[in-house]
């Protein structure tokens, strides 16, 4: 479609098409005027998500989207809803409870439906860089649309803490029972460590098996020792009933010993002495064999005492090896039940750390779960209050009419071709042109038409006419 086919369709439907544009003008203007005026009031919070100024130094980075799109929610849940309507006490209103009887017969409550109807009116919108949240409200009245904005702010600031609180405080209960039960396993388990400790009559295990393990390595040095002494008497013993006796240490020792032997020696010379003077028979060397048997006899005597002795030595050592051993075992015996006695006592103990421990524990949780029940600080902190606006947010007059502009253009357009493509005429010459195929060769001026533009109308035509005959030699 060339544009002058184009100009002549427009000029063939103006009359649609006009009245179409100004009917989509004047329709927009006239509903934009008889709209109620709806006033738009914003208020403003930012969410903290720290949970307390000592804390925010080690919390880094703010709130999440995840966060901040929850938080949009609960602003437009029921349950804010609900607290809004519960605050401002409207549903005790008789003209509100009056007109919702009327709409809804009765059925459901009236806070659910005012509820509903707040929420409509609601709008909600995030910060995309930061953690500020826009809370609007739309009404007809400038100051019921800033009181319901406050009041929705208000509200979510409440439901917030409660979100908070309330849980805070379940798991305060929780936590204060299984607190008890700790406490309760705790003392039983002293308890019975303390009913083994009097039974098993200690109180420093530790202590007193150091005691007693030093005792055992003092038993164990001297049996050591007890033994050597043993051998060693016992070997002396051995030696001082064979031919040796006589040589041994103890009887070279012994001064009476020494002195009988020193005697023997010296009566043994003077014997020989009056052997060699006086002859066997004389009654001296008599008398000086005599003195010497009794002296010999003298020294067999005290010999023998002397190795009596030695066994008696012996003797005694072995019965107090034997003591010594018998108390070693007991002391062994005795060690390793207090041992035995140190491990129940230590599995006791490790029971008792073990139930400390824990009571410890949920101890802690209920102390922090009761300070978190207690808070009255939410995260949430109104940023801007809401003011009664001073104009109107809609209807925009001037752009709903730019818009009818556009949409009316649009729609007059559409309409004028819409009905030409139904009923094609001839309104131009190329409209023949292109229906028959054929050039045309000239055209009729209208009555009236000057001889100028008559003329000028001959000199188009035959410019179409060479055109459209060249036209084919080309593509020839």
């Amino acid at each position: 479609m060339s544009f002058g086919q184009f100009i002549a369709i427009l000029r063939a439907r103006w009359v649609l098409s006009a009245a179409l544009f100004a009917l989509t003008v004047l329709t927009t203007v006239v509903v934009s005027l008889l709209l109620p005026k709806q006033y738009s009031a914003v208020a403003s919070v930012v969410i903290d998500p720290k949970p307390d100024p000592l804390s925010s130094v080690l919390y880094g980075g703010g709130a999440n989207p995840a966060f901040m799109a929850t938080q949009v929610d609960v602003i437009q849940s029921d349950r804010v809803a609900l607290r809004v309507v519960r605050n401002l006490k409207l549903g005790e209103n008789p003209q509100v409870r009056a007109q919702w009887l009327e709409e809804t017969k009765g059925i459901g409550s009236v806070e659910s439906w005012l509820a509903e109807s707040f929420q409509k009116n609601l709008d909600v919108k995030p910060s995309r860089e930061s953690n500020v949240i826009s809370v609007g409200y739309r009404g007809t009245d400038p100051r019921f649309a800033a009181a319901l904005a406050n009041a929705f702010v208000q509200s979510f600031a409440e439901v917030t803490l409660e979100l908070k609180v309330d849980p805070a405080k379940q798991y305060g209960a929780f936590f204060d029972v299984r607190a008890k039960e700790a406490r309760d396993s705790l003392e039983k388990v002293q308890s019975k460590l303390s009913d083994f400790q009097k039974e098993s009559g200690i109180t420093a295990a530790d202590e007193r098996l150091d005691i007693e393990n030093a005792r055992l390595n003092e038993l164990s040095t001297q049996l050591v020792g007890l033994q050597a002494l043993a051998s060693d008497s016992g070997s002396r013993q051995s030696i001082s009933k064979g031919a040796g006796g006589d040589r041994m240490q103890e009887v070279l020792g012994n001064p009476l010993i020494s002195s009988l032997k020193a005697d023997q020696t010296r009566l043994e010379a003077r014997l020989e002495e009056l052997n060699s003077k006086l002859g066997t028979s004389h009654p001296q060397v008599i008398e000086a064999k005599a003195n010497l048997t009794e002296l010999n006899k003298r020294v067999v005597e005290e010999t023998a005492k002397v190795s009596s002795s030695l066994g008696l030595a012996n003797s005694i050592n072995n019965q107090r090896l034997g003591e010594l051993r018998t108390s070693l075992e007991a002391q062994r015996a005795k060690v390793l039940q207090m041992k035995a006695v140190r491990d129940q006592a230590a599995v006791l103990a490790r029971d008792v750390e073990s139930a400390q421990r824990a009571y410890d524990m949920v101890l802690a949780r209920l102390n922090q779960t009761n300070l978190e029940s207690q808070t009255t600080q939410s995260y949430v902190s109104v940023l801007t209050q809401a003011e009664p606006p001073l104009k109107p947010s809609s209807p925009r007059i001037f752009l709903n009419t730019a818009l009818s502009v556009f949409v009316g253009t649009l729609l007059a357009l559409g309409a004028a071709f819409l009905l030409e493509m139904l009923d094609r005429r001839v309104r131009s010459v190329d409209d023949i042109a292109t229906a028959i195929g054929l050039p045309v060769i000239g055209t009729l001026p209208k009555p009236g038409t000057s001889i100028a533009a008559q003329r000028g109308l001959g000199s188009l035509m035959q410019q179409r006419i060479l055109g459209q005959l060249a036209a084919p030699s080309k593509g020839a």
